[in-house]
Order: structure tokens, then C-alpha cells, then sequence
């Protein structure tokens, strides 16, 4: 039912309908355009289709384009590590596909790109993402205060992980 697969330019205006939305951009970083729009989106698909290895995938949901998930791989002595993130359309959130998607994503990270460690910060505010990293193994390792700045407020940040 959840699958993951390279993007395509098919995704775009699905990607900007569903990224379009504050409720998406409060909860990502600020590089994350907002309003978003299909040239946003075919710029994103295009960078995307360039990583090598593979570490940006479109999360399909009964054969709907639902969202992304991605992995930023470290360097120097952190080489072995990524940090996860993922958004889902909020027509699709409360399915379980979030966690689907993490549990794949965590699987492939560490069968096929042989990692051994995954992180993720989350706002103090993104209780649903906290329970997802919670159900896919992940730990959290502490709290940066007021280590975030979103919409001109101060916020924590949770750390999350988990190895292999």
C-alpha cells in the first residue's frame, strides 16, 4: 500500500499541490519554499534525479504520490550517518504512511547504502513526527533548547536516532 520510488516529472504538480500548505512549512526547514509552486517542484525533481547514490524517494500511497522522504548523508568522520526527513500531504496524514515510509527508508539505509546511524530533529511542536521516529525504532537522544527559530519564535529541538 506505502511505497517508495525515484521522482519523477509526473510528481510535479502533485508535489506542488500537496507542498503548498502551511501546515507542511511549519514543520521544515526554511529552504522549503513556501508558497510552493510546480517550477519549485520540477526544480526539486531535478536535483533529485542527480544524487547518486539514490537518497530522495516519492512516498506513494495506493498509487498517489503523497509526499517525500529523503536522507542527507554526512561527511568526514560522520560518513556513516544520515539525517531523515519526510513530509506528507495533509489529505493523507493518520494512515500510518509516515511510518511506512520511515521503516523503509531505514531498511534501505542500512541494507543497501550500509549505514550505521540515522538522525532526525524534530520541533518541540511536531508531536505526530516524534510518535513516527518512536515506532520505527528510533530513540531520542535530547533536547536542544531553544536550539530552532520557526515563524519568529524560539523552539527546541528533539533528536532522534537510531543504529544499526
Amino acid at each position: 500500500m506505502v511505497s517508495l520510488r525515484v521522482l519523477d516529472e509526473n510528481d510535479a504538480s502533485d508535489l506542488a499541490f500537496l507542498a503548498n500548505n502551511i501546515n507542511i512549512w511549519n514543520n521544515v526547514r526554511d529552504y522549503f519554499p513556501h508558497p510552493y509552486s510546480k517550477e519549485d517542484a520540477d526544480f526539486f525533481i531535478d536535483l533529485c534525479k542527480k544524487e547518486k547514490p539514490q537518497v530522495t524517494f516519492a512516498i506513494e500511497y495506493k498509487h498517489k504520490t503523497c509526499g517525500v522522504i529523503g536522507l542527507v548523508l554526512q561527511k568526514d568522520i560522520y560518513k556513516h550517518s544520515a539525517e531523515i526527513g519526510y513530509w506528507i500531504g495533509e489529505p493523507f496524514w493518520g494512515k500510518g504512511i509516515a511510518t511506512n515510509a520511515v521503516k523503509q527508508m531505514v531498511e534501505y539505509a542500512f541494507q543497501e547504502l550500509k549505514l550505521k546511524r540515522i538522525f532526525a530533529g524534530i520541533f518541540e511542536y511536531n508531536k505526530a513526527s516524534m510518535r513516527v521516529l518512536t515506532k520505527c525504532g528510533f530513540q531520542m537522544e535530547g533536547i536542544s533548547k531553544k536550539a530552532l527559530i520557526k515563524n519568529d519564535g524560539f523552539w527546541n529541538e528533539y533528536r532522534y536516532a537510531i543504529v544499526n
